[in-house]
């Protein structure tokens, strides 16, 4: 759903700005006298000495006394709505994975619960320090982000490989899942120098 109105929102935009920019190329380099066609009355920009917005459109409303609060009142909606917009794009923790358990009954399964048992069983892994997992997506189709601090000795190869095919291979399997998409971020634990006496 998200990615449909980002999609719509993007074309909206687009559309707009290229309509916009069209109509202001074409009055800038004077098209429609060359060409012979005529834009609309209501268009301000009809000519290359023409300005967008001329001094009575700048200045119309300025002694109004509902100009200033109706701006600004616009204005703060719209950082609203863009705020609102920014925030929604963050992927939101998964609540709920839908269990396949193969009879045509539908179960549940807390997202928390299947993010911690992943984040036990990867603690174990040689060389692991730390871990984070995060399930996002939809119920149906889960996808884990997984974060690792890696000791200094451990071998990033071997615990990404023994990750994918243990840790995150027996998760989808006890939910049973098709398939289990995953995001797999490694960083070094940092640590002090040894002294050699």
């Amino acid at each position: 759903m998200l990615k449909t109105g980002n999609r719509v929102l993007l074309g909206l935009c687009g559309l707009g700005l290229f309509a916009l920019g069209g109509g202001v190329l074409l009055g800038g380099l004077d098209l429609q006298r060359r060409w012979g066609f005529r834009m609309p009355d209501w268009w301000p920009f009809r000519g290359p000495d023409d300005v967008l917005l001329g001094t009575e459109g700048r200045t119309r409303w300025r002694d109004e006394g509902w100009w200033w609060p109706t701006v600004i009142a616009v204005l703060a909606v719209l950082l609203a709505l863009l705020l609102w917009w920014l925030l929604a794009q963050r992927s939101h923790r998964l609540g709920r994975v839908l269990v396949n358990s193969k009879d045509g009954a539908a179960a549940q399964l807390n997202g928390r619960t299947l993010e911690e048992v992943i984040e036990d069983e990867a603690q174990a892994l040689d060389g692991v320090s730390r871990v984070h997992v995060r399930l996002t997506g939809r119920p149906t189709a889960p996808t884990a982000r997984v974060r690792l601090l890696l000791e200094p000795h451990a071998d990033p190869a071997r615990t990404v490989e023994r990750l994918s095919q243990e840790t995150l291979a027996h998760a989808r399997v006890s939910a049973g899942l098709d398939r289990l998409p995953s995001k797999i971020r490694l960083r070094e634990a940092r640590h002090s120098a040894r002294r050699v006496a």
